[in-house]
């Protein structure tokens, strides 16, 4: 944005270099056109990306969303479950069978079905209680034990390692 060394010349500013390689003055309608064309498009692009960023920023709290409803639901199932009347010391590691009495009791037996033959009452399903003392569906049982046995790898491994100054994605992927 430089002048023509004088104060008030009349030649003008240079804005952007005109079609014929010489410097645009303010009087050429052409460049005018073509500065203005240029900003509006750099407001598009910088419009455009700070969208994009915004959506991915959304598509992020939509997940955060759904994982605070996953959370509270299981945290609602667990304290639930630790209502249920149990006649012994629950301690985390064992299996656990709810059934339901014909009064709608609920309560928590170390007996599966097969192990009772023909149960006394409704089997209303099993649940592993975890060491943090929360409750994991008998179908859930085998894949909640991987997660465990990884991180637990990785807490281990996680000692050996030398310090990193940047991020180490290794092991982290399949």
């Amino acid at each position: 944005c430089g002048g023509d060394g004088g104060a008030g010349g009349a030649e003008g500013l240079a804005l952007v270099e005109g079609s014929a390689g010489r410097a645009a003055r303010l009087g050429d309608p052409g460049d005018l056109v073509a500065l203005a064309r240029q900003v509006q498009q750099a407001g598009e692009f910088v419009r455009a990306n700070a969208c994009g960023r915004l959506s991915t920023i959304a598509r992020q709290i939509r997940h955060l969303q759904e994982q605070a409803r996953k959370v509270l639901d299981e945290a609602n199932r667990d304290a639930d479950l630790h209502h249920v009347a149990c006649n012994l010391v629950k301690k985390p590691g064992n299996i656990y069978y709810m059934y339901r009495r014909e009064s709608g009791q609920r309560y928590f037996s170390i007996l599966s079905p097969k192990e009772w033959g023909t149960a006394p009452h409704k089997f209303l399903g099993a649940y592993k209680l975890q060491h943090d003392m929360s409750w994991t569906p008998f179908e859930d049982i085998e894949q909640r034990d991987a997660e465990i046995n990884v991180l637990d790898k990785l807490l281990s491994q996680q000692a050996a390692l030398p310090p990193c100054t940047e991020p180490n994605f290794q092991g982290l992927t399949k």
